[in-house]
């Protein structure tokens, strides 16, 4: 059985996309934890970075503890995901690091997770696949 490069790099790429999806879940799960919950309101709704999408991707504006204002967008963006301006959602962050805010939903909170898990699966099995063919 001969090495295989496009194996390599295809297994590396998939361990990596793993890795994020491990990062992930570890915020989500220390947000869950000890992270402060208030209530965020969308404010606006802005262009996604892709200009080719046919959505919007909601602002969401919520007071820390410190009062000051802070703005974020949700991490999971799709057209089934969008929020209504004037929307009230629940908003989870971390006291540190307030940008760290999420969005108090169950597939706001798990949708990366879930997404970036089942890509390096897939990608990690294609490594595989093409190792296996070599």
């Amino acid at each position: 059985m001969s090495f295989s490069w496009g194996a390599a790099v295809c297994g590396a790429f998939g361990l990596l996309v793993l890795g994020a999806a491990v990062r992930e879940a570890v915020i989500v799960r220390r947000l869950h934890r000890d992270g402060i919950r208030t209530q965020g309101l969308v404010v606006r709704q802005k262009a996604p970075a892709d200009s080719d999408s046919n959505y919007w991707v909601p602002v969401i504006a919520f007071v820390d503890q410190q009062g000051h204002r802070v703005e974020f967008s949700p991490t999971v963006e799709g057209t089934r995901m969008g929020l209504a301006t004037g929307a009230e959602v629940p908003v989870v962050y971390d006291r540190r690091n307030p940008q760290s805010a999420r969005v108090l939903k169950y597939r706001y909170m798990t949708g990366a997770v879930l997404v970036a898990a089942l890509a390096g699966v897939a990608v990690v099995g294609a490594s595989v696949l093409i190792a296996l063919k070599n």
